[in-house]
């Protein structure tokens, strides 16, 4: 990916914020923030770019911090627009769907770099922990002119805390009331004038629950410890080097519990054992006053051994980033140019018909420009050679309109992303039953939003709307009939556009310690139906949901939160009990309180202990021509769920 806070940006935020122009320490802790990105690529003040980033501060990471302290779901699940979907009621495993967008369109990153993967597994979103996140940053619609075409439906940076200039660290510990455990720990210290380091780790465990005593797994038992230590390095020339390694191992287990069998008489247990290590740096040097130059590079591996039932496949994921850009800026512009280079490879023991290596050398560039006091406008894009879907250009403008309270912005792009065998459906199955993939298309999306926002004293309100057109969308398709090897699905492009338009609305008021936050998300989502040259809404897509959460904090000394939220109807296909599922509501309520160094916290999810398989099975009468055996997870499935722990903060 490409650079964003640069030393010279960091050089104007420190002249807007003149306050700590004198403090030295406030000023080195800045400078060694320049090695960290922003998704914004150009490291502006979020209120003055024109590209618009929605962010998860850290009161809000904090908060949702101790209500999952395991993964970084709950975390991302509550933000308006934004929509975790369950793809495998097995194992549990979810992806992040943005403004409605299928969730393989969406680019995870941790500080810019895609450590994760080129396409972030479904299963991944759970193995993140949020112990050491600073903020967390969100572009939604197509973000591939920046990041290239994993980031068609847009962007989540995860963005790492940096350490300060003295020791600090944090130990969490939870326990739940269906079996789990969790212990977390973030330490940081400065180990010399100019390094700095930190240290994350965590312990996962839960136990597999029935919880409607069916014989089918509805909570998916797991173990899993993850460890990435972090290093800041600040030289004397305007330099900086940020390196991170990361490992996490974990087991999952899920299908039918013990002698159970599925409606053919034989037992289907699930399991996927993950191991996943990775590498990522980025070095940043300014050069005089105005230029910057930045290199960076990651590398992930991640090995898989699943169990499918009868059948087990053991497979390698890996993904390799190189990139080095140059950027600089004047009284009125800002703008940055490089190359990259990704690798993305798959290798699978048992059927090696779907390896693919793919290589993906790019340009890319952006310009801001400052038109006056209240314009600005950026301009980006990005020429791919994808090695398997030839020339692909990316381009995106956004246009910034801020005079006095209003903020008004608009957004024009295009994006590409390259099919693989691994969309939701073969997440739950496996490769057994899928065609090798032949003649397919990339996929292909035009973005547009336009969002007015206004703040008023406490009070801020915004609205967006927004629309995509996604153009050669593969989808899973049934076979006329099984072939000779046992193939009954294969994956195409389908006819015509899928379409989706929508709004959002967010009204947010502070008094005091009390904050209230209120949100609508409003989808019009729908693809074409080749049989009746009509159109039908798109699956699991919600047309109405909304959100309010309250929240009374006192730093340092309480927290009391109470959060409502609801869910619309959604179609449903391939399902035997339902054509339309049913809208529900979640409730939770929070209170924590802090006794010096130590907050005792409890949490209490789902109080209406909404479950799906409390009114229809989620076990399909015969499995389905994928190898499927269950339906899809329109609603929750863990019912009502209290969670207790301590926070206890070490500080020198």
């Amino acid at each position: 990916m490409l650079l964003s806070i640069t030393s010279t940006f960091a050089a104007l935020a420190d002249e807007n914020h003149s306050e700590h122009a004198h403090d030295e320490h406030h000023k080195q802790e800045a400078e060694i923030e320049t090695i960290q990105v922003r998704a914004s690529r150009l490291g502006r003040i979020v209120t003055e770019s024109a590209t618009r980033i929605e962010l998860i501060n850290g009161e809000e990471i904090q908060e949702k911090a101790i209500m999952r302290p395991g993964n970084i779901s709950m975390l991302v699940a509550e933000t308006g627009g934004v929509r975790v979907q369950t793809t495998s009621p097995s194992l549990g495993s979810a992806n992040i769907r943005l403004q409605g967008l299928y969730g393989r369109y969406t680019q995870l990153l941790s500080d810019g770099l895609p450590l994760y993967g080129g396409q972030t597994a479904s299963i991944g979103l759970l193995q993140i922990p949020p112990t050491d996140l600073a903020n967390v940053e969100i572009i939604k619609g197509s973000a591939s002119s920046l990041y290239g075409g994993s980031a068609l439906g847009g962007v989540i940076n995860l963005i790492s805390r940096t350490p300060k200039n003295h020791f600090e660290g944090e130990v969490m510990g939870n326990l739940t009331s269906k079996n789990g455990q969790d212990l977390t720990s973030y330490f940081a210290t400065p180990i010399s004038d100019s390094l700095k380091a930190s240290f994350t780790s965590g312990i996962h465990h839960q136990k597999e629950q029935d919880l409607d005593h069916d014989g089918w797994i509805d909570l998916a038992g797991y173990e899993r410890v993850n460890v990435r230590p972090r290093f800041y390095w600040q030289g004397e020339n305007d330099d900086n080097l940020y390196l991170t390694l990361g490992a996490m191992k974990e087991q999952r287990q899920g299908g039918t519990q013990g002698q159970a069998v599925m409606p053919d008489g034989q037992s289907y247990k699930q399991a996927q054992d993950s191991l996943r290590t990775d590498l990522g740096f980025i070095y940043d040097r300014a050069i005089g006053q105005v230029l910057n130059i930045n290199v960076r590079g990651s590398a992930m591996k991640q090995s898989h051994d699943h169990q499918y039932g009868p059948r087990f496949e053991e497979d390698t994921h890996e993904s390799y980033l190189l990139e080095s850009s140059v950027s600089g800026y004047n009284h009125a512009f800002a703008w940055v140019f490089g190359v990259a280079y990704q690798t993305d490879q798959f290798s699978s023991q048992q059927y090696p018909e779907f390896d693919y290596s793919y290589q993906v050398p790019g340009l890319f560039g952006q310009l801001d420009y400052d038109i006056g006091e209240a314009l600005s406008l950026s301009l980006s894009g990005r020429g791919d050679w994808h090695s398997q879907y030839g020339t692909q250009f990316s381009p995106r403008l956004s246009v910034l309109y801020h005079p006095e309270n209003w903020t008004i912005r608009g957004a024009y792009g295009k994006g590409f992303f390259a099919p693989s065998p691994f969309i939701e459906d073969i997440d739950e199955v496996g490769l057994s039953r899928l065609m090798p993939l032949e003649d397919l298309n990339a996929e292909e999306a035009t973005t547009a939003s336009v969002d007015v926002s206004y703040i008023a004293g406490n009070a801020e309100t915004s609205l967006t709307l927004f629309a995509s057109d996604i153009e050669q969308v593969t989808e899973l398709a049934t076979l006329a009939q099984e072939s000779d090897s046992g193939k009954r699905v294969q994956l195409v492009n389908t006819l015509g556009e899928s379409q989706i338009r929508g709004a959002e609305l967010l009204l947010r008021y502070r008094w005091h310690d009390f904050k209230v936050t209120g949100s609508y998300l409003y989808t019009d989502a729908t693809k074409l139906n080749p049989s009746t040259d009509g159109r039908v809404p798109l699956t699991l897509t919600p047309r109405h949901s909304a959100g309010v959460v309250v929240m009374w904090e006192e730093h340092g000394s309480h927290i009391v939160g109470f959060e409502s939220y609801y869910t619309g109807t959604q179609r449903l296909v391939d399902n035997p009990y339902l054509n339309q599922s049913k809208a529900y509501w979640h409730l939770g309520l929070l209170a924590q309180i802090t006794l010096g160094r130590v907050s005792w916290f409890v949490n209490a999810e789902n109080l209406l202990n909404v479950r799906q398989s409390k009114e229809h099975s989620l076990i399909l009468p015969q499995q389905a021509p994928s190898g499927r055996w269950t339906t899809d997870i329109w609603s929750r499935n863990d019912g009502f769920t209290v969670n207790a722990g301590f926070r206890f903060k070490f500080d020198s």
